[in-house]
C-alpha cells in the first residue's frame, strides 16, 4: 500500500521516519511492517553500529530497538550524538515478555513492548504518543490509549 492510499488514521502518520533496529535482518525487516502499517516510513537496521551510523542519515523520529541491543554503552553513544540525543527510543522485545525483565535489563529506560501481543491499532497509538522532535505531529483529535497488557513500565 502506498502511503497515500493509507486510511486516514494512518495516514496522520505519513513522513515520520522510524528506525526499525534488531539482531537479524527477520527482527528487523518485522519491526518495518508493524510500524509502516502504521503509516510511518520506516529503515531496517541490524546491529547497534549499524543503528548508530544509520541513524545520523536517516534523521529518524523515533528509533524501535530490539531490546538485547540496548546496553549502556549504546544509549551513551546514542545520547552524546547531536543528531541523536534528542530522538525517542521505543525498546521491543519478539522473545521475552515484560514480566520476565528487570530494572536492570532495561538500563533504565521506563518501558518495554512485548511485540506478540501488539495489536496493529497499538502500533499506531505509541507512534501517537511519542514525542517528535522534528516537527512531525498527529490532530488533536485522534487519541488512543495503549492497553498495558502488552507493555511493561518499571
Amino acid at each position: 500500500m502506498r502511503q497515500n492510499e493509507l486510511p486516514w488514521p494512518n495516514a496522520v502518520y505519513c513522513g515520520m521516519r522510524v528506525l526499525c533496529v534488531g539482531r537479524h535482518p527477520f527482527l528487523s525487516e518485522h519491526l518495518c511492517r508493524v510500524f509502516s502499517d502504521a503509516g510511518a516510513e520506516c529503515e531496517p537496521v541490524v546491529g547497534a553500529v549499524d543503528a548508530l551510523s544509520n541513524a545520523a542519515a536517516f534523521e529518524p523520529h523515533v528509533a524501535v530497538v530490539d531490546c538485547d541491543l540496548i546496553t549502556p554503552a549504546f544509549l551513551d553513544a546514542w545520547s552524546v550524538d547531536p543528531n541523536l540525543a534528542g530522538v525517542p527510543l521505543l525498546a521491543v522485545s519478539l522473545t521475552r515478555r515484560p514480566a520476565e525483565f528487570s530494572p536492570g535489563d532495561l538500563c533504565g529506560l521506563a518501558v518495554v513492548v512485548y511485540l506478540p501481543s501488539l495489536a496493529k491499532g497499538q502500533a499506531t497509538a505509541l507512534l501517537e504518543a511519542l514525542h517528535r522532535p522534528r516537527g512531525v505531529d498527529a490532530p488533536a483529535v485522534w487519541r488512543m490509549r495503549v492497553p498495558t497488557s502488552s507493555v511493561h513500565t518499571s
